[in-house]
């Protein structure tokens, strides 16, 4: 019979005495009793031939073109997979805590920027990746993983790696992610050093280590002088960078490093001139024509600017992640929103189907704002004769449209409002302006649309003179301005014996704007406008963009198209002035200002 062992010393007796095997044993005992991390199955590699089937899923784009100096290396694409599936797992939402399994559009992105080499250095093809992907997409997460997989797997020695945004907070959003999935894998956990505050970074070794690399967050609103030694750097939300600087930084900070790579993600910017923009062309000639630049990967998930942006089968097409991270309920809400609310049509376009807009936020479809217009008859000035009116106006530098609108709130229940007005521009600046902004300023001048006035500058004795003549066939109970450059105008008007209380100062900001731009869109939707028959007017209503601010009030800008928007802003100050009293759905006389 064996010879019993010797019982091992109560855990209160090791305490007693203050040994670690004390504190040893109570941690042992606390991890078996907390739960146990869920297990999950972790797909195989993909197999030779299925790897060949993926890097074919970018839209529209096949890598094999143009591909004479390099050779895909299905070792190094399924290791680059593995990475995702193996060592990262989700940090929010449903899918916390679960291994991030590529979907296979995902895995074709990877498996071409990592599966790409040079036949002779072995170095990688691809040093430029751009992906532009409707939002709720991922793209977040994806950003965070090719990061990662820079840092720890790229064997680059004194790696630098970057994720950058327009603004610091966005930045972050990706590190979070990235912190998050390290902080999840044992393996990386042990080799990494986070740092949190202000300058984020993960730091892969230690300095002074042939594998010592380190990831950091930086942003345009952050940019200083900084020497940039970048091996990797993914951008995230190209289309929020207000300039190209940071973007040129990190690409210039290239040049020292063997295999670099910067990868752009965004949603689509709309149309203007921008770093995205140009990035995007560039991404979609190449995607065209794969030999132009065989280092360049273009991921290009774009819905046709004449696709039936209402169509759930249109919503498929554009999200790859469509059911998956993206839901259609929620894209069904979005959309019954953008058709409900006009000014959130190009927002549901851009960034939930990746559809080029001529503005950011637009404001009203332009053929609500062309069932309002009414060709002036002859009677018109007749009819409306002594009748109340109001005047926004609002004055021009050299280069804008100076512009008088004149606004007829209706007398009774079944009148509509009624707007015409009077546009003024320099004479001997009209050729200039038709060539710079490619429209017919010329050719209305002569149709009798706008008046050109002599000289090369606004002429402010015409404007008083013929706010003079609408004062005696009209009753004008309020003249509404901009602040900015209308004071001379007004005390000359005022010494010449216009009273001084008809003119009121409109402010531009949201408090002052977004009442009077929210009445008139229910006034056009209803049809409660009618609006006189002018070509500039009609150019100028297709123009106005909309800017929001966290409360959800609104004002005009042109920021979204860069065209003229004078003769609206002079309607909305003239309807503003018309609600003054009751700012509710009440558009009839009693919101008439008549009392001054």
């Amino acid at each position: 019979m064996a010879k019993a062992g010797r019982k091992p010393t109560p855990t209160d007796v090791l305490e007693r005495r203050g040994s670690w095997r004390a504190k040893r044993r109570k941690k042992d005992e606390r991890a078996a009793q907390e739960p146990q991390p869920l297990k999950y199955d972790i797909p195989k590699p993909p197999k030779d031939a299925r790897l060949h089937a993926i890097i074919l899923k970018v839209p529209g784009y096949d890598p094999r073109k143009g591909a004479r100096e390099y050779r895909f290396d299905r070792d190094l694409a399924r290791k680059a997979i593995m990475f995702f599936h193996g060592k990262l797992r989700h940090v929010k939402g449903e899918m916390a805590g679960r291994p991030f399994i590529l979907e296979t559009w995902e895995q074709a992105i990877i498996a071409n920027l990592f599966g790409w080499v040079h036949k002779k250095t072995g170095l990688r093809r691809y040093r430029q990746c751009f992906i532009e992907i409707p939002r709720k997409n991922g793209k977040t997460v994806l950003a965070a993983g090719i990061l990662l997989y820079l840092l720890f797997e790229d064997g680059e020695p004194g790696a630098e790696i970057y994720g950058a945004a327009s603004k610091y907070d966005q930045a972050s959003l990706v590190w979070t992610h990235a912190a998050g999935m390290v902080r999840q894998c044992p393996e990386l956990a042990e080799r990494a050093h986070i740092f949190k505050g202000q300058a984020k970074c993960i730091e892969s070794g230690v300095p002074g280590d042939p594998d010592y690399a380190t990831y950091r967050v930086i942003s345009s609103d952050s940019l200083g002088s900084h020497g940039f030694n970048i091996h990797g750097a993914v951008i995230d939300e190209l289309h929020a960078f207000a300039s190209g600087d940071l973007v040129d930084t990190l690409t210039t900070g290239t040049g020292s490093r063997r295999q670099p790579l910067i990868v752009y993600i965004t949603t689509r910017d709309y149309d203007r001139i921008s770093a995205c923009n140009e990035k995007e062309a560039y991404a979609g000639l190449v995607r065209d024509r794969p030999e132009s630049d065989p280092t360049f990967l273009p991921v290009l998930y774009q819905t046709p600017e004449d696709a039936d942006w209402k169509n759930p089968e249109i919503w498929k097409k554009a999200n790859p992640n469509y059911g998956v991270s993206i839901k259609p309920d929620f894209l069904a809400a979005e959309c019954r929103k953008a058709i409900e609310v006009p000014r959130l049509e190009n927002v549901f376009k851009r960034l939930y189907l990746d559809m080029k807009t001529q503005q950011e936020v637009r404001w009203l479809p332009i053929e609500d704002w062309k069932a309002c217009v009414e060709v002036m008859a002859a009677d018109w000035s007749s009819e409306l004769s002594g009748r109340p009116c109001v005047i926004g106006m609002d004055l021009s530098s050299n280069r804008d449209i100076t512009a008088t609108c004149v606004l007829f709130p209706p007398q009774e229940d079944s009148e509509p409002y009624r707007a015409m007005w009077k546009l003024y521009v320099p004479a001997d600046n009209i050729e200039a302006r038709v060539r710079q902004d490619k429209v017919p300023y010329d050719l209305w001048a002569r149709q009798g649309h706008i008046t050109a006035t002599p000289g090369n500058t606004v002429d402010y004795a015409r404007i008083r003179e013929d706010l003079y003549a609408i004062s005696e066939q009209y009753s004008v109970q309020m003249v509404v301005f901009d602040r900015w450059g209308f004071e001379a105008l007004r005390q000359q008007m005022i010494g010449e014996g216009m009273p001084e209380e008809l003119f009121v100062s409109f402010g531009q900001g949201f408090a002052s704007m977004s009442p009077a731009m929210k009445a008139l869109e229910r006034f056009v939707l209803s049809r409660r406008l009618l609006i006189q028959d002018n070509p500039a007017i009609l150019w100028m209503a297709a123009n106005v963009a909309v800017k929001t601010d966290p409360a959800g009030n609104i004002k005009p800008t042109k920021e979204g198209s860069g065209e003229r928007i004078d003769g609206i802003v002079a309607l909305i100050e003239a309807v503003g002035a018309a609600i003054t009293r009751n700012l509710e759905d009440n558009p009839l006389a009693d919101e008439v200002v008549l009392t001054l």
